[in-house]
């Protein structure tokens, strides 16, 4: 069952971070870490779910990358020479499918020193066997609250999947909006629904005594004007365009040789037609009985 999306007022401070230091699977769900309510049944899964790492791995979680959207016939020799060339490898572990044995397009690297594992995380968005790859620090073993992906937590993810997950090196936490003002309190309407949407006054700096300036109402008196202008202008050449297609239909073309008539001569000869028209003795004023025998 899907819940409306609730933010919660948030004050900014200095300990925020687009990376999260701690795993919720609730502000996971959020762009932003502010949602009240999840979203999707991922995120009611993550926080009913009690996750325990994997207690016989060995390796040491500081000095381990994560690498993962690895090419399905990447092996694991070739991922061991790509990061190799950034230090020296203690371990190296493709995952793989326990039933089809296919590769799960994800692999554990671990080094010798921080210095090394710091570079190869660098690799972030290179490419191997022509697919770019995701690379950051291993987070189950690191991350307090860490529920894997299986179990609706994770990083990352895509719309398709209907599972995004914020917080992590792929998709970090973008900043909240900070209701009120930067030392005062929360805005009042923050209790309310829709109480996270920040106050159009504050969206907009006030102008000293309510009024604008001179110039803001010179530039939009302007730009009327303007328009005004060009309104006219397309209004004349139209009519221009009417007046010669109706004279066109009362006169034949005229030949080939014969000289264009000046705007002039067109408008007095349409005055000149409409004159006749009226002194034409009593047709213009025949009544509607009267029949020629």
């Amino acid at each position: 069952m899907h819940h409306s999306i609730l933010k919660k007022p948030v004050l900014m401070d200095a300990t925020w971070s687009p990376i999260a230091r701690s795993y919720d699977p609730l502000k996971a769900g959020s762009i932003d870490g502010t949602d009240v309510k999840p979203h999707d049944h991922g995120i009611v899964r993550a926080m009913e779910a009690t996750y325990r790492t994997n207690r016989h791995v060995k390796t040491d979680p500081r000095l381990t990358i994560f690498v993962a959207r690895l090419n399905p016939t990447t092996t694991e020799d070739t991922v061991r020479e790509f990061f190799s060339h950034y230090g020296d490898i203690k371990s190296c572990h493709l995952v793989r499918d326990v039933v089809t044995g296919f590769s799960k397009r994800y692999a554990f690297i671990e080094f010798y020193n921080m210095k090394d594992a710091m570079a190869a995380s660098g690799a972030n968005q290179l490419t191997i066997d022509d697919c770019k790859v995701f690379v950051d620090f291993e987070q189950e073993r690191v991350l307090p609250g860490w529920i894997p992906r299986r179990l609706g937590g994770g990083f990352g993810g895509k719309k398709e999947s209907g599972q995004l997950r914020f917080g992590g090196l792929d998709r970090p936490f973008r900043k909240p909006i900070v209701l009120g003002s930067k030392t005062g309190p929360c805005d009042s309407r923050s209790s309310e629904p829709g109480g996270a949407f920040p106050s159009r006054n504050n969206q907009f700096p006030r102008r000293r005594e309510g009024h604008y300036p001179s110039s803001d109402y010179k530039a939009r008196d302007h730009d009327k004007k303007d328009e005004f202008l060009r309104q006219k202008r397309l209004s004349y050449e139209r009519s221009r365009e009417w007046h010669r297609a109706d004279f066109r239909s009362d006169h034949p073309e005229r030949p080939c040789g014969r000289p264009r008539d000046s705007s002039s001569d067109h408008w007095r000869q349409y005055e000149d037609r409409d004159k006749q028209r009226f002194e034409r003795p009593g047709r213009e004023h025949r009544s509607p009985d009267h029949r020629e025998h």
